[in-house]
């Protein structure tokens, strides 16, 4: 079996350094925030090209302290996309803010940046833009409304880590940035993770204190906030896994190029990467009419794929009652859901399995257009 993604390839990959990481923290009794966790935030502040990092339990907690450290709150409308994880969305909706959705580009599935202005109202606080599936979105146009119009711009980078957009880390471009380190994530924990980067020091000092119930040096709330703090386990083993991450993302590349090669002239969509982006490659996204026939042929090859994201946003119970959307609907996206197809990429993947899943790919697409004929 091919799976989509293997967190236990990538442990097996750097296991001498993870145990080493784990049996350091064992022993040095602290578990909770503590010197692995600050070693961890400057390691990775530095590998982002910023100021500040601050650890998190979780991508979805990077989203919401962000939020909540830049002062938003009920009342308040944040722009973002629909094709994106629900957790986007849902960190809006835990902040009390409103979620105003707007449409992704044909291309690269990333916002739309021609749709973000008609968006803005004078309640609009911020946009998250998600570099999705490892591909920056357009951040200088983007960057350009928000500064005009007195936006924050939020990276959802949570797919994206190592992606550069003008050669600039992800994450570094706009007023902050928020990772997600879940295993299958291309800097993955042993669990869960999150964290919130910023050059503001304000912004990461509110973060800070936001993450432990809004707690100074001294134990005095500011203002409310959660527990969330990232665990000196979890810091370690991303620690551990951080110096690797550029060849990983190599190899994802390197990975990337194969199938684009193997695919080419079938009649299915390869990502679009623009010319100014440094696609991270957390998922290798292809399209194509027949998806599901696709999907059933591979796994009878016993190749694993999935779908990111099978319901958008608006469509989900719970969130299409809270979310705004354009008169005109979510065009582009509605068209994505049913053609959109995920194949395996991750770094130990061997360039026979890749091969392996291009011939399954090519038999499946040959026999769809026979039936069509």
């Amino acid at each position: 079996m091919i799976p989509v993604a293997s967190p236990l390839a990538q442990f097996r990959a750097h296991e001498s350094d993870i145990q080493a990481a784990v049996a350091r923290v064992l022993h040095g009794g602290v578990y909770i925030l503590g010197a692995e966790v600050a070693a961890f935030e400057r390691a990775f502040a530095n590998y982002c090209g910023v100021t500040h990092a601050v650890g998190v339990g979780s991508g979805t907690d990077a989203l919401i302290l962000a939020l909540k450290g830049l002062g938003i709150g009920a009342g308040d409308e944040v722009i973002t996309v629909s094709h994106t994880a629900v957790a986007t969305v849902a960190a809006i909706l835990a902040t009390g803010a409103v979620p105003v959705l707007v449409d992704v580009d044909e291309a690269t599935y990333t916002i739309d940046a021609t749709k973000l202005e008609v968006a803005i109202s004078p309640r609009s606080k911020a946009v998250i833009v998600v570099h999705l599936y490892g591909h920056a979105a357009d951040l200088d146009v983007i960057s350009d409304i928000a500064k005009r119009r007195g936006l924050f711009v939020i990276e959802d980078c949570a797919q994206a880590v190592g992606g550069r957009y003008h050669g600039k880390p992800v994450g570094s471009i706009g007023t902050v940035g928020c990772f997600s380190f879940y295993p299958t994530k291309n800097l993955g924990a042993i669990g869960d993770g999150g964290m919130v980067v910023t050059s503001n020091a304000s912004i990461a000092a509110a973060v800070r204190r936001l993450r432990q119930y809004g707690w100074d040096e001294q134990r005095t709330t500011h203002a409310i906030g959660l527990n969330s703090r990232l665990d000196a386990m979890q810091a370690a083993v991303l620690g551990a896994k951080l110096p690797y991450l550029d060849a990983d993302n190599a190899r994802r590349q390197a990975i990337a190029k194969r199938y684009d090669k193997g695919l080419a002239q079938l009649p299915l969509t390869v990502p679009v990467v623009r010319p100014q982006s440094e696609h991270a490659y957390h998922l290798y996204v292809v399209a194509c009419d027949d998806r599901d026939a696709l999907m059933a042929h591979l796994a009878a090859q016993e190749i694993g794929c999935s779908v990111q994201y099978p319901v958008p946003v608006h469509r989900q119970n719970g969130y299409a009652e809270r979310a705004v959307v354009p008169e005109d609907g979510l065009l582009v996206t509605e068209g994505l859901v049913g053609r959109i197809l995920s194949l395996p990429i991750y770094p130990e993947l061997t360039d026979e399995d890749v091969n392996r899943v291009i011939a399954a790919v090519r038999v499946a697409t040959v026999k769809t257009e026979s039936r069509k004929k």
